[in-house]
């Protein structure tokens, strides 16, 4: 059970991102500010774990060199291995960006809700890149999928032309942004050790944006305004916590049931979207929100449910 609760609290702390960023925009700082507060908190947090994960391994090794037993060490990285990680940490930095932007142009509650869209995204990006057709499932997910859409956006109550077309193109930039992540993340020297690769890929990041953005603000001493308080606050719930616990929780529970509770963003940010910073979110938009995280975990579910009736149907050999 506490495995399924670790993905469960890593997702919801996702979900908290949009409004901590609302709030510091109301406070009047600025986009690479605000990415790059989060960026150098999650990079500190993410060397330290990083180094506490390696201090702990050399400690259980010499442990057991001296009762002469034998344990695993890590697998000293090479600067190749490295590179490829730190370049697959970038579009995180790309779907921070535009989806922190798109927040200056439409509620945070639309926001979340084209950033999911990745979803359909990233199954298109896979279909085209292995020229293979999806299958009915898939087809009936992105049907109840653009339907859900169109209910949580509010597009069918208000209409397209109340929504700032650019605030929308933002948002579904960081879908394709994340959508991105999601594939090139899981091929990026899978036999790292986790903490090794959320900090190699956070430090990708981190010099990424320092290009685009120069964090001018750790030198005019803005960074001990209020500006700290955010950078804690969306370093620790959006770069530390959430890898640390999909970490701890995924490879006991599986990546299909960690999607379904992965999910659990979209509701969680909506709400803190309409009791924090008092955004309408009507009655018909919560319907299609749940037709949404329908869409989300349809083909986890099937995906189970085959693997169920395949193990049931094996033939059992008894002794």
């Amino acid at each position: 059970m506490k495995y399924y609760l670790s993905v469960l609290a890593g997702a919801m702390s996702y979900g908290i991102l949009s409004t901590i960023v609302v709030l510091a925009y109301g406070e009047g700082y600025q986009l690479g500010e605000v990415v790059g507060s989060q960026l150098i908190t999650g990079f500190i947090l993410s060397w330290l774990l990083a180094l506490y994960t390696k201090f702990k391994t050399k400690r259980r090794s010499q442990t057991s060199k001296t009762s002469g037993t034998a344990t695993s060490v890590f697998t000293r990285l090479t600067w190749k291995q490295r590179l490829l990680l730190m370049a697959a940490g970038t579009p995180t930095v790309i779907t921070g960006l535009v989806y922190y932007q798109s927040l200056r142009y439409i509620p945070a509650s639309l926001a979340i809700i084209l950033l999911f869209q990745f979803t359909w995204i990233s199954v298109l990006i896979q279909a085209v890149s292995k020229r293979q057709r999806p299958d009915k499932v898939t087809f009936l997910t992105l049907i109840i999928l653009f339907g859900g859409t169109l209910l949580a956006a509010g597009f069918l109550e208000q209409g397209l032309s109340e929504f700032n077309g650019l605030g929308i193109a933002l948002g579904l930039l960081a879908a394709v942004s994340y959508s991105l992540f999601v594939l090139f993340s899981g091929k990026a020297v899978p036999s790292a050790h986790p903490a090794f690769r959320s900090a190699w890929m956070v430090t990708g990041g981190l010099i990424l944006l320092c290009i685009l953005f120069p964090p001018t603000f750790l030198f005019n001493g803005l960074i001990w305004s209020q500006l700290l308080v955010f950078g804690l606050l969306l370093g620790f719930f959006g770069a530390f916590i959430p890898p640390v616990l999909f970490a701890i929780g995924v490879p006991h529970i599986g990546g299909d049931m960690a999607g379904i509770l992965g999910a659990v963003e979209l509701p969680v940010a909506v709400l803190l979207s309409s009791i924090v910073l008092h955004e309408h979110v009507s009655g018909l938009q919560w319907f299609g929100v749940i037709i949404v995280l329908i869409g989300v975990a349809l083909p986890e579910l099937y995906k189970l449910r085959l693997k169920r009736s395949r193990s049931r149907s094996a033939p059992q050999y008894s002794s």
